[in-house]
């Protein structure tokens, strides 16, 4: 009766490394490509941004249509230049609207119709642009 037992142990002990071994064997097989990390540091310098102004909608005067304002230097309106706005409301947001410039990068235009910016809930607005 010892022997049954540890015959029966022993059978346990060698499938239980049989299925470890196959376990391992498919997990060794995973195959990752190279690629590249890294960490780099370089100057950022602010923008001006002046002549702010509200387009109000023609028909309800409390809705902000959109936003124009001048920035220096330019944000080109092609590559990766990007301008975008967030609204600070007093309820709810902030909400960001995106922007598009002129051609020469200078004027800048912020349609806030979706969702409609009112003027009861504009508390701020922050521009945040990039080259």
């Amino acid at each position: 009766m010892f022997r049954t037992r540890s015959s029966k142990i022993t059978v346990a002990v060698v499938v239980a490394l049989a299925i470890g071994g196959a376990a391992y064997a498919f997990t060794a097989s995973n195959t990752v490509p190279l690629s590249t990390a890294g960490a780099g540091t370089g100057a950022v310098s602010g923008y001006t941004v002046t002549n702010l102004h509200y387009v109000l909608d023609a028909t309800t005067p409390a809705n902000i249509d959109s936003l124009t304002f001048t920035i220096s230097p330019v944000v080109p309106s092609t590559g990766t230049g990007k301008v975008v706005i967030s609204a600070a409301l007093s309820t709810g947001g902030p909400t960001n609207y995106a922007c598009t410039t002129d051609s020469t990068g200078a004027s800048v235009t912020c349609a806030t119709t979706s969702p409609q910016l009112t003027a009861a809930l504009l508390t701020g607005v922050t521009v945040v642009a990039a080259q």
